[in-house]
């Protein structure tokens, strides 16, 4: 038996050497080092080029992970994947020697009171990102019970609902320490925003008729235990937290249609200027 030895019988990018195998989309004779496994066949470098040229482009995992979970629409926590995020990083940060994190970040009543001389309100909110560094398991048990209730709530109201209320309520759960507490007793730690969170659960779920009995059973337990003596627990930012919380959740569930959007922040700017007033009538108190 005889082999053809004709010119269509050698590679095309190779002349000297001899080939029976063909492209599977221009039909052109390659060579095994010019042959790219095909799903049927082989194909050869110029083809292969061509198709890589036109194939859709395909972002890496890493970012293309990172693009969809920011997207508004993915369904993911993003806010609060962010909020643990920085909370860490500001526990890390605590004990670095030099930066006293803690101190410039703490709350306690007379920050919050102009007539004290020692006005600081941005630490109403900057008490949430710092925590115990004795007691690892009070960030640890705060991240976790966030991490729990913003991958609940986060998709059910939004984004830049959960955000806000988050912040609302860090700021009610301090005022509930300038009206409750002694105004020179510093605070840490997110416990009252956490607490506004499971207020909030609380009222929406009920009002859209679910069943929380198990929730607000959890609820109660947590706040006893912060008025046991000894435990060294801010009740105080738990239940201005836990109401705060509450009323917002209240407005949410309200205000659901499209048509009540503009109805649903006013509502959150009315407690927000309540808890303004609460505050001002705090530092009339103890001046």
């Amino acid at each position: 038996m005889s082999i053809p030895t004709g010119r269509d019988n050698y590679c095309y990018r190779h002349p000297d050497r001899q080939s029976f195998v063909l492209c599977q989309r221009c039909g052109r004779t390659i060579c095994a080092e010019c042959q790219t496994p095909a799903p049927v066949g082989v194909i050869c470098p110029e083809c292969m080029r061509e198709q890589r040229a036109s194939a859709p482009r395909v972002k890496p995992r890493s970012v293309s992970r990172v693009t969809s979970i920011m997207r508004a629409d993915s369904g993911q926590p993003a806010v609060t994947y962010v909020i643990i995020a920085l909370t860490l990083l500001v526990f890390v940060l605590q004990f670095v020697p030099g930066l006293d994190v803690t101190n410039r970040l703490l709350f306690a009543g007379v920050y919050g009171m102009p007539e004290f001389g020692h006005f600081e309100p941005w630490r109403m909110l900057t008490v949430a990102l710092v925590h115990s560094t004795s007691f690892f398991l009070h960030v640890a048990l705060n991240m976790y019970t966030l991490w729990i209730f913003g991958r609940m709530m986060e998709p059910m109201i939004g984004r830049w609902r959960f955000l806000t209320l988050y912040l609302v309520t860090t700021f009610g759960s301090s005022v509930g320490v300038m009206l409750l507490d002694n105004p020179l007793q510093p605070v840490v730690g997110a416990s009252g925003a956490i607490f506004g969170l499971m207020g909030a659960v609380l009222v929406i779920v009920r009002h859209l008729g679910g069943n929380m009995t198990g929730l607000l059973v959890l609820v109660v337990i947590n706040l006893v235990i912060g008025f046991i003596p000894g435990t060294n627990i801010a009740w105080q930012a738990h239940v201005g937290g836990l109401v705060t919380g509450a009323l917002i959740g209240l407005i949410y569930a309200t205000t659901r249609r499209r048509s009540q959007q503009s109805l649903q922040k006013l509502g959150v700017a009315g407690i927000v200027a309540l808890l303004v007033v609460l505050a001002a009538v705090a530092g009339f108190i103890y001046h």
